[in-house]
């Protein structure tokens, strides 16, 4: 466990490195290290590496972001208390998710949060930070936002949404319309059942009955549209 602890040490001291190529390489590792070695998790946490993690999810490189983000992910099984305890953390996360430098980068992200809500007395907290949640639904009204990332988003809005108070900031800020389209339209396997599962924890929200009734109100309008063409063009054809 020592030789863990120096190797650890010594590479989360390379994280604050003024060479790019030094601390890339040093993430490249302590990630690999996080993923591969539970007991290495609490060790490097102890070791610093968080508020590094921290500062470098700002960072304009893929390659740093996307480490980071992956290395939060992992730290996220073991030392949550870590994790939600060190400062300016959920600020860092919002700023990936808004300005991701990949869609893998944001996909971390958003597993790294999901992870964190599992724990009941940080959803709250979580939940707060509107920037968080704006970044989310906005990912899911891009179509062209791969699997992965809307899945992960999914399930965060979906751990968001667990804690009552916030279902009413899900749904100021978009998510019932988003929501629905997903249902309606993505073939994407897994996604219609994990954007049903968000949809069912919002609709207890009093916020939520106006924006589900628009919903339906514009499902409906499109119904009859799409059938009033097809009754037009079977007319059409039996006139001909």
């Amino acid at each position: 466990m020592e030789v863990k602890r120096r190797a650890a040490e010594a590479m989360v001291s390379k994280l604050s490195s003024v060479s790019d190529q030094t601390r890339t390489a040093a993430l490249c590792e302590l990630r690999l290290m996080t993923k591969n070695d539970a007991e290495s998790r609490p060790i490097i946490a102890e070791a610093g590496a968080i508020p590094y993690l921290t500062d470098i999810l700002y960072s304009p490189s893929p390659i740093q972001q996307e480490n980071a983000c992956a290395m939060l992910l992992n730290l996220s099984i073991s030392v949550r208390h870590s994790l939600i305890s060190t400062h300016g953390l959920l600020d860092a996360l919002s700023h990936a998710l808004n300005h991701p430098a990949s869609s893998a980068a944001f996909a971390s992200a958003a597993a790294a949060l999901f992870s964190l809500l599992s724990v009941d007395d940080y959803r709250s907290l979580i939940g707060s930070k509107r920037d968080i949640i704006y970044a989310l639904v906005k990912s899911l009204s891009d179509r062209s936002t791969p699997p992965r990332s809307v899945k992960d988003a999914l399930r965060a809005l979906f751990g968001i949404s667990l804690h009552p108070p916030n279902r009413t900031a899900v749904v100021e800020l978009g998510a019932v319309p988003v929501l629905f389209s997903l249902v309606m339209r993505d073939v994407r396997v897994g996604i219609v059942e994990d954007a049903t599962a968000v949809i069912a924890q919002v609709a207890g929200c009093e916020a939520s009955l106006q924006a589900f009734a628009r919903k339906i109100i514009e499902i409906f309008a499109l119904r009859n549209c799409e059938n009033h063409r097809e009754f037009s063009a079977l007319a059409n054809s039996e006139m001909i």
